[in-house]
C-alpha cells in the first residue's frame, strides 16, 4: 500500500529520493524479528496535529461550506444547500470507509485504481500505521485514514453550489455518490498513491488542486449547463440573501483551511509551517487584489468580492502550500483574483451558463492557476523548495498542465455521463412551481426564516 503526495519529497533536500518507497506500513508487519524491535512508533504530538487538522476539515464542509453557500442563495433555498452539504458529507463519510479508502490507496499496482484490498478498513487497527514525509516517522493509519476521509466529503459538496436552487435532493446526492465513487477516488488515487498515473509523471499537489479544486469546479460547470439555469435567471432578483452568512462561512473556510493545507504535511514540522504562513498570505493578498480589482471596475468594493477574492486564494494556494515560499504564495494570491473575477464578471455572462455560486470560476479558474503556478514558484530561485532530481522549471511546469489537462477530460467526461445517469434514474430538476416556491418548503417541508 502506498501514501499520498509524495509528488512534493523534493521539499525535504537531497535525500528525499530515498524514501519514494511504499509508504502505508504496518508497525506489526515485520519480515524479521530484528525489523519488528525498531518499528517505528507514532509521535503524539504529531498525531494529535493530525487529530486537529482532521477536524478543521470537517469544519470546512460542516458547517463552513454549508453557510457560505447558503448565504449566497435566496432565503427560500437556504435549508435546502445546508441539508445537501451535510447529507452528502456523511454519505462520502460512509462510502469512504467501506470501499472509498481501498479505493485510493488500497495497495493496487494499478495506475488508476488503488484496488480491493482495504474493502471496510481490513487490515486497519489501532496499531498499522501510515508513514510520513520524514523516514522512520509514522502516524495511526486511523487518522489518515480520516483526514483523507474529510476531503472526500467536502469535495463532492462544494460541486452543489454550482446547480443550488433547482436540483432535485435525491438527485444531489445519487450524482455525488456515483461521482466519489467514479471520478474523485481513481483522481486521488492518481495524484497521491505512489502508484498512481500523475504521481508516476511528477505532478505537484501538495493539498488537492487537481484531486479537490480542478474536479468540482469542472463538474459544477458540466452540472450548472446540464441541469440548467433557474427559472427567471436574468430577469428575477436572485441576489444572495444573507452576506453576513456568506462571510461568515468564508471565515470558517479559511480558518478550517489551515487543517486543509497545513495537515497535508502529515507531520507537526517545519514543513506544516510553511503551509500554515502561505495559506495566510496568499488568502490576504487574493482579498486585497478583489478589493482593488473591483474599487477599478466598479467603483466599490464589496463584501461579496472580499469572500470570493478569500476563496480564490485559498483555492490557488491549496497545491503549493507546501512547496512554494512565501513571497510567490503572495505572488500567486495578487495574480489569482483578477483571473477568477474576470471568469466570475465576463466569461459566465458571455456564455450565458448560470453557476450559482461560482464554482466553476472560483474553485476551477483558481484550482488551474494554482496547480499551473506551483510549477514555477516551486523554482529554488523564486524562493520554493525546488525540484526533484535534474527537472526544470519548464520541464515541471509541462507536467503540470499534463495533470491539469487529464483530471478536467477525467471530471467533463465522468460527471456528464453520472448527471445522465441520475437524470434517467430520479431526474435532475425540481418541478418549476416547486423551484418558485422555494427547496426548503418543497423538498424539505420547513423554512429558514419565519416573520
Amino acid at each position: 500500500m502506498n501514501f499520498k503526495k509524495i509528488s512534493t519529497l523534493s521539499a525535504w533536500g537531497a535525500g528525499a529520493a530515498a524514501l519514494l518507497a511504499p509508504v502505508i506500513s504496518f508497525a506489526q508487519d515485520a519480515a524479521a524479528p530484528a525489523a519488528a524491535a525498531v518499528a517505528a512508533v507514532p509521535d503524539k504530538g504529531d498525531t494529535a496535529f493530525m487529530f486537529l487538522s482532521t477536524i478543521l476539515v470537517l469544519f470546512m464542509a460542516v458547517p463552513g461550506l454549508g453557510l457560505f453557500y447558503g448565504g449566497l442563495v435566496r432565503a427560500k433555498n437556504m435549508l435546502s444547500v445546508l441539508m445537501q452539504c451535510t447529507v452528502i458529507a456523511a454519505t462520502v463519510m460512509i462510502a469512504w470507509v467501506v470501499y472509498g479508502y481501498s479505493f485510493a490507496f488500497g495497495g493496487s499496482e494499478s495506475p488508476f485504481f488503488g484496488g480491493f484490498a482495504k474493502l471496510f478498513l481490513a487490515g486497519v487497527t489501532k496499531d498499522t500505521t501510515a508513514a510520513t514525509f520524514s523516514q522512520g516517522v509514522v502516524i495511526p493509519e486511523y487518522i489518515f485514514v480520516m483526514f483523507q476521509m474529510t476531503f472526500a466529503a467536502i469535495t463532492p459538496a462544494l460541486i452543489i453550489g454550482a446547480f443550488a436552487e433547482r436540483i432535485k435532493f435525491s438527485a444531489s446526492v445519487l450524482f455525488c455518490l456515483l461521482w466519489v465513487t467514479f471520478v474523485y477516488f481513481p483522481i486521488a488515487h492518481m495524484v497521491w498513491d505512489a502508484k498512481g498515473y500523475l504521481f508516476g509523471l511528477g505532478a505537484l499537489d501538495f493539498a488537492g488542486g487537481t484531486v479537490v479544486h480542478i474536479n468540482a469546479g469542472v463538474a459544477g460547470l458540466i452540472g450548472a449547463i446540464m441541469v440548467g439555469k433557474r427559472t427567471g435567471y436574468g430577469k428575477d432578483m436572485m441576489a444572495p440573501h444573507s452576506m453576513t452568512l456568506t462571510y461568515v462561512g468564508a471565515a470558517m473556510l479559511w480558518v478550517g483551511w489551515f487543517g486543509f493545507n497545513a495537515g497535508s504535511n502529515l507531520e507537526a514540522s517545519g514543513g506544516a509551517m510553511l503551509a500554515t504562513v502561505n495559506t495566510f498570505i496568499a488568502t490576504a493578498a487574493a482579498i486585497l487584489s478583489w478589493c482593488v480589482v473591483e474599487s477599478f471596475t466598479r467603483g466599490k468594493a464589496s463584501m461579496l468580492g472580499a469572500a470570493s477574492g478569500m476563496i480564490a486564494g485559498l483555492v490557488a494556494i491549496t497545491p503549493a502550500a507546501g512547496i512554494v515560499g512565501p513571497m510567490g504564495a503572495i505572488v500567486m494570491g495578487v495574480i489569482v483574483s483578477p483571473l477568477c473575477y474576470f471568469f466570475v464578471s465576463v466569461v459566465k455572462n458571455k456564455f450565458g451558463y448560470d453557476d450559482t455560486a461560482d464554482v466553476f470560476g472560483v474553485h476551477g479558474i483558481g484550482g488551474m492557476f494554482g496547480a499551473l503556478a506551483t510549477g514555477i514558484f516551486a523554482s529554488a530561485s523564486l524562493g520554493g523548495v525546488g525540484y526533484a532530481g535534474e527537472q526544470t522549471m519548464g520541464g515541471q511546469l509541462m507536467v503540470q498542465i499534463q495533470a491539469v489537462v487529464i483530471t478536467i477530460l477525467w471530471t467533463g467526461i465522468g460527471s456528464a455521463i453520472l448527471y445522465k445517469i441520475v437524470d434517467i434514474i430520479v431526474g435532475l430538476r425540481v418541478p418549476v412551481e416547486a423551484e418558485r416556491e422555494g427547496l426548503d418548503l418543497a423538498s424539505h417541508g420547513e423554512a429558514a426564516y419565519h416573520n
